[in-house]
């Protein structure tokens, strides 16, 4: 069937490994994919990272099908008021300090990335950027550029000048921040370096040196937000408030939406010198702005926020097993630390091959990751660690 057909998906489509999953997906529910002939998989990475409230919820289903009867794209970004994207903007600085009350719409996390690192540029007259080894802010040249993977950039430079980078969570490292750095960008979980989570001193420490500096703090939530560590926004664990904060991935509840936020006094600068200091076509899509806005609901009225850690412990303790080095989390987030690369790669196809999705890290091949919907519960927690259980028995 040429719907599902391999050929056509590895000849006639852009690929990005030698090796992809090919799971063939009819239709997706809650934490459930389900293949043509009705084979059901366990998506226990949220299709990394995106579909924090399960895939398809009737919630979100709503607010798209009630925009679809209104309208689709009217114009560009910043010239037309839309109910979609004025309601989503409204919702979301009730949500964050009030210092972040100001949102740019765009299409995707690296573009969130992108519009932050020019916005911080633009608006402290710098240039030089900091960012952590290790990190991962995005696929385009920018966010490539202050992306920690060398291994990964090589082949495309060059890329973005005058960007340093700084060991994540290191104290000393910190005197790299001086008067001449326009931003600091971090994640403040790294997520593709096995979930590395900072201590609150460290993370104050940053806080205070920018201030120090007339530094602009970036703080790169696409991976760790939409309440994947138990709080809505990861930063809210550490007592501090960034001057940007870009989110993406869960924010669209399975649609394409990024943002970067900041205060209007920092925002309003890409409106002159020169006008236009941003752009993009379809930001603030109005099918995409209605579905962000019912994700924040459902996370809201469901309280999934009070069940994270719960279950996030409940994982932890039925993953015990002496083949495990090492776990790191926070909330739903997990990186699991095995001795060799293979080892992981067994356990993945395994677990694969009985209907329960995990996966790697880019950058930390020796882990794997779990980042299931918030609204997993806690017998489908049980039936998914046994299957991983056996898989790491049988590696």
């Amino acid at each position: 069937m040429m719907d599902y057909s391999p050929e056509v998906f590895l000849n006639n489509i852009a690929q990005t490994t030698p090796f992809p999953f090919l799971i063939p997906v009819e239709r997706a529910e809650g934490i459930y994919l389900y293949t043509p002939e009705g084979k059901r998989y366990t998506d226990l990475i949220s299709g990394i990272a995106v579909s924090n409230i399960g895939h398809r919820h009737p919630h979100v289903i709503n607010a798209i099908q009630s925009q679809l009867e209104k309208h689709l794209h009217v114009m560009v970004f910043g010239e037309y008021i839309q109910s979609a994207s004025n309601r989503l903007a409204k919702k979301l600085t009730e949500l964050l300090p009030p210092s972040l009350n100001c949102t740019y719409f765009v299409n995707s996390g690296t573009e969130a990335n992108e519009g932050a690192l020019k916005l911080a540029k633009r608006f402290t007259g710098r240039t030089e950027i900091i960012s952590c080894r290790k990190s991962y802010h995005g696929s385009t040249h920018g966010s490539m550029s202050v992306s920690g993977n060398e291994i990964k950039k090589y082949a495309f430079r060059p890329l973005l000048p005058d960007v340093r980078f700084i060991d994540f969570n290191k104290m000393e490292e910190l005197e790299a921040i001086t008067d001449r750095t326009a931003c600091v960008i971090m994640e403040t979980i790294q997520g593709d370096a096995g979930v590395r989570v900072p201590s609150k001193s460290y993370m104050k420490a940053v806080r205070k040196k920018c201030d120090e500096t007339g530094t602009l703090l970036i703080l790169d939530e696409i991976q760790c937000g939409m309440g994947r560590t138990g709080t809505l926004f990861a930063f809210e664990q550490f007592d501090i408030v960034p001057d940007i904060l870009t989110i993406a991935k869960a924010f669209g509840g399975g649609l394409p939406i990024g943002a970067f936020i900041a205060d209007k006094n920092l925002m309003q600068t890409l409106t002159h010198d020169p006008m236009l200091g941003h752009i993009t076509t379809f930001g603030g899509n109005p099918v995409c702005c209605a579905s962000a806005l019912a994700t924040l609901e459902v996370i809201e009225k469901e309280k999934l926020l009070d069940q994270v850690e719960k279950k996030g412990k409940l994982i932890e303790n039925l993953l015990k097993h002496p083949l495990i080095k090492e776990v790191r989390r926070i909330g739903l987030m997990f990186a699991i630390d095995f001795d060799t690369q293979e080892r992981v790669e067994k356990i993945v196809k395994y677990a694969m091959d009985k209907g329960v999705i995990t996966f790697w890290f880019l950058s930390h091949p020796n882990s794997f990751r779990i980042a299931p919907p918030l609204t997993i519960t806690e017998e489908e927690i049980k039936e998914s660690c046994q299957v991983i259980v056996e898989a790491i028995d049988r590696s």
